[in-house]
């Protein structure tokens, strides 16, 4: 699962590294997003990219209260074609969740450890994603939502937990964003986990487990550490 995430740098960088229009315009300096609250997500908008901020936890347009929609934050890769949820967003509208960095815990006994997952070169990690948007029948307004896919863990990751997001890297990353229609097959193809993603992991504070803490201590890595974690 991928249940919290950071997005440090500003939307205007961010739209510089996927090629796309900054419509966000935020500062970024986000350690510690949780669902239910707004993100920066990378959509595809008639013929350009787009960086937006749709709020965490998908709601299909269908819904008649969005209250009753829980626990769309992840969307396993494995029923994205079956689930009613699901399945019209992963046809028609799909995104990137640009992240400097997610967080998972790692359970040891009764103990429970942040670990924090990024990429050691600097660059983003593109998160599968997908949106939906939704008519307030009592404003009017277009309610947009995203979810993030995931998928089986690859080696890596195994050590942590039975699922992770799914991690685009830079060539699939217009396949994935291609607002017309592809083959299932190809982009089922891009669930598989892979062991060749730049990933590094490390154990962080606690201060991650509320989600009223916020700032640059989130990521500074814990002492000790944890036995072939580094």
């Amino acid at each position: 699962m991928c249940g919290r995430f950071a997005q440090q740098r500003p939307t205007s960088e961010i739209a510089q590294i996927f090629d796309a229009e900054d419509l966000a315009d935020h500062p970024g300096g986000r350690f510690n997003v949780a669902p239910t609250t707004q993100a920066a997500v990378v959509v595809a908008k008639d013929d350009r990219r787009a960086v937006v901020r749709y709020r965490w936890g998908l709601v299909p347009s269908w819904a008649k209260d969005p209250k009753t929609v829980r626990n769309t934050f992840n969307a396993r890769s494995e029923t994205l074609a079956t689930s009613a949820m699901f399945r019209d967003s992963f046809r028609k509208r799909r995104c990137i969740v640009p992240v400097d960095g997610f967080y998972e815990w790692l359970r040891d006994g009764s103990a429970k450890h942040p670990m924090r997952i990024w990429d050691p070169s600097g660059m983003p990690l593109a998160l599968a994603g997908l949106w939906a948007g939704r008519k307030n029948e009592e404003t009017g307004e277009i309610e947009r939502t995203f979810t993030i896919v995931t998928t089986r863990p690859n080696e890596l990751m195994s050590r942590i937990h039975d699922r992770m997001p799914v991690i685009l890297p830079p060539d699939l990353w217009g396949t994935w964003l291609d607002p017309e229609p592809r083959d299932e097959g190809e982009l089922v193809a891009l669930f598989e986990p892979r062991d060749d993603l730049p990933l590094a992991v490390y154990e962080v504070a606690p201060l991650v487990n509320s989600v009223r803490n916020d700032g640059p201590d989130l990521v500074l890595r814990a002492d000790p550490r944890l036995p072939g974690m580094a």
